[in-house]
């Protein structure tokens, strides 16, 4: 710490938070907050961390799983709170970070799209991950062990969407040694706001399911408009979502959704009998082509077909090559997936489905967006257009379509032979149809 940051005058902070939330302010690895919309999760967050900021020199990173631009993260959030609790003389909010006079520090990232900044990270006392509910396994474990200094913590906020996610299982379900886990509702906040209460009461006429998932916080099974929650509930009952092996004297097939600022979804699956054995996942985000296909060699597989959208034939401007040419330049062999329409794609994915076996392990994120896939809702009119909501889970479930019409591709034909008469001088004529 400089000279003038160990006589920088602290401010005196008068913070309200909910009673259930006093823990914040006492020493734990892991401090979890769910439950439903309206309980003050964020904003008492905030404020908590902005308070322990002021006390002593502390660093903050705020993760979440996809941050395109730091107006994806809860910078926002923070200098509201700054300016609410008036602190502004003392923290220094700039584009990207803020900072204090005595040295406390508050971060952004995305998790998905910045791994090797992430592992990259030192020093953090406090890791601050908002909408959890969306962060997979992969990221939490890349995450987690980020987060190694003596005495830090992990803050996780979420309101739960479905229980077979990730950070449910991991937090709520089974929650960790060296836990606090707190339920946090509209009920649980002294200053809930009448116009919500307005919104929450009205929601509650009209659909209470919904009610209890957005406002009181229960999980779902399904999401309204889910587009495989039926087959995802039969792969489960069935026992297909399991441990799959690698069968070493079968080829195992690749199949791509490309993206840059988007993630790239990849499905690795073999073909056993009838059987269409999905033994791993691939995804990732602003990585080359070559950073895929090292990953693919490095997991040891027997490789065949690598199936790729009709978008990986179009040229990329840096190398005036395609994905596909690059591909086969690289020693693959890749066939281009029959062009469908989305919708004819998920049917071809619905026939697929009861032959697929998942693995649970190596296939979790994947299968977590495959759960998130659903339609878009017209909220005006109440009801779902037939068209998929975009979002996070549109990738892997893009992929894991290409995979089913790529594997649910009929045989063409053989050409026909047939004999046709021609009167041109009483010859016979051969032609191929």
């Amino acid at each position: 710490m400089s000279q003038s940051q160990s006589t920088a005058k602290l401010p005196t902070v008068k913070v309200r938070f909910p009673p259930k939330l006093k823990f914040l302010f006492k020493p734990c690895r892991y401090k979890i907050i769910h439950g439903g919309r309206g309980g003050g999760k964020s904003w008492s967050v905030a404020r908590a961390l902005l308070t322990l900021g002021t006390q002593s020199p502390i660093r903050v990173l705020c993760a979440r799983e996809f941050q395109a631009s730091i107006a994806d993260s809860v910078h926002r959030l923070l200098t509201d709170q700054i300016d609410i609790l008036g602190l502004n003389d003392f923290y220094t909010i700039e584009k990207a970070t803020i900072f204090a006079k005595n040295g406390t520090e508050f971060r952004f990232a995305g998790i998905s799209n910045n791994v090797q900044a992430i592992k990259s990270y030192e020093g953090i006392t406090h890791c601050w991950c908002e909408e959890a509910e969306n962060i997979r396994k992969r990221s939490w474990e890349t995450l987690i062990p980020t987060i190694r200094l003596g005495g830090s913590e992990i803050w996780v906020t979420f309101n739960a969407q479905l229980e077979t996610d990730e950070t449910y299982q991991r937090f709520v379900a089974r929650p960790p040694p060296n836990s606090v886990v707190t339920k946090l509702n509209w009920s649980d906040n002294p200053w809930f706001p009448d116009v919500l209460r307005e919104e929450m009461e009205l929601l509650k006429e009209r659909d209470e399911d919904a009610w209890l998932n957005v406002w009181e916080g229960h999980p779902r099974q399904n999401l309204d408009g889910a587009i495989y929650a039926k087959e995802l509930r039969a792969a489960t009952e069935d026992g297909r979502i399991c441990r799959v092996p690698y069968d070493a004297t079968k080829p195992v097939h690749t199949f791509w959704d490309l993206g840059w600022a988007d993630n790239t979804s990849i499905w690795l699956a073999q073909v056993v009998g009838f059987e269409y054995r999905v033994i791993d996942h691939i995804s990732g985000s602003q990585k080359p082509l070559n950073a895929y296909l090292g990953d693919l060699q490095a997991r040891g597989y027997i490789y065949g077909t690598d199936w790729l959208p009709h978008d990986a034939q179009a040229k990329q401007l840096g190398t005036g090559r395609s994905v596909e040419e690059l591909m086969r330049a690289a020693g693959r062999k890749v066939r281009i997936v029959p062009k469908l329409s989305v919708e004819d794609g998920i049917n071809a994915a619905r026939t697929v489905f009861a032959n697929c076996w998942f693995d649970q392990e190596r296939c979790a994120d994947g299968l977590q967006s495959l759960r998130h896939y659903r339609y878009e809702m017209d909220e005006r009119a109440g009801t779902l257009k037939r068209v998929p909501l975009h979002d996070f889970a549109s990738h892997d479930a893009d992929a894991f379509r290409y995979l089913c019409v790529a594997l649910n591709e009929k045989p063409r034909p053989a050409p026909q032979v047939v004999t046709r008469d021609y009167p041109s001088r009483g010859a016979t004529s051969w032609m191929t149809m």
